[in-house]
């Protein structure tokens, strides 16, 4: 039945991206097989055409099929540990969460650390570029598996689990004292030698470190660092997002 409900969201998105006049290039089918509700978030980058949503609730198991106008780039991620404030009615999630007080962004982005999916879906003739991304840090698994033209590309992600690895310095941790997310070196200290900035702001003088290192050997395909490169390519792809991949 939830499928079922879901698909039904997703036929009436696209309707409504019809109706609008506003032409869909491709899908993105996020789903959750973790085994606690995220919250999904998509923020549109300047230019970018707006999307009818920009976060909802996925509950274990279930998933929704986005409709995503042509020539899109943004970037997605989950948002964990949600809840409205029942006194002043304010959405707030412990991590990734966009400061808007509702479940929607809005144009917002997520307060890092995250795992953001980042994509530029080509147009006229060119290639769709994405990635992973803990450049940030670190809060969900999530991988990305498009299919484009010519069949499947190559997925992207950073499935491990790793707060509960994650070094005590980068840890970010709940009033409880456990580690709901893993910041990077750069989101940790905001030292210019992790943040690539500064006298480090280019490649030649930024280059991985032991932090980085270490999401690095956790998440091969994903980029670490601002010059980690880590970016695919796909021709007229759709995606599938999910959220703690088996």
């Amino acid at each position: 039945m939830a499928r079922l409900q879901l698909s039904f969201l997703a036929l009436f998105s696209i309707c409504l991206l019809f109706t609008s006049g506003v032409f869909s290039q491709t899908t993105f089918t996020i789903q959750n097989q973790c085994n606690y509700p995220v919250w999904p978030a998509l923020l549109s980058n300047p230019g970018a055409p707006p999307l009818l949503t920009t976060g909802f609730l996925l509950n274990p198991v279930y998933y929704l099929d986005v409709a995503i106008p042509a020539s899109w780039s943004g970037s997605l991620w989950a948002r964990t540990r949600c809840a409205t404030d029942p006194t002043t009615g304010q959405f707030h999630c412990e991590t990734g969460d966009c400061g808007t007080g509702t479940i929607e962004c809005n144009g917002a982005g997520g307060a890092p650390p995250t795992t953001l999916f980042q994509v530029n879906l080509g147009s006229g003739g060119r290639l769709d570029t994405y990635e992973i991304s803990v450049v940030t840090g670190f809060n969900t698994p999530v991988s990305v598996v498009p299919f484009g033209a010519s069949g499947r590309c190559p997925t992207a992600g950073c499935n491990t689990d790793i707060n509960a690895e994650c070094p005590t310095e980068l840890g970010l941790v709940d009033n409880t004292g456990e580690t709901v997310a893993c910041m990077s070196a750069c989101t940790a200290f905001g030292d210019p030698v992790y943040c690539c900035t500064g006298a480090y702001s280019t490649p030649a003088t930024c280059g991985p470190t032991s932090y980085s290192q270490f999401f690095k050997s956790a998440c091969p395909s994903a980029a670490t660092y601002a010059f980690d490169g880590g970016s695919f390519t796909c021709a007229s792809a759709t995606y599938t997002i999910t959220f703690c991949p088996s």
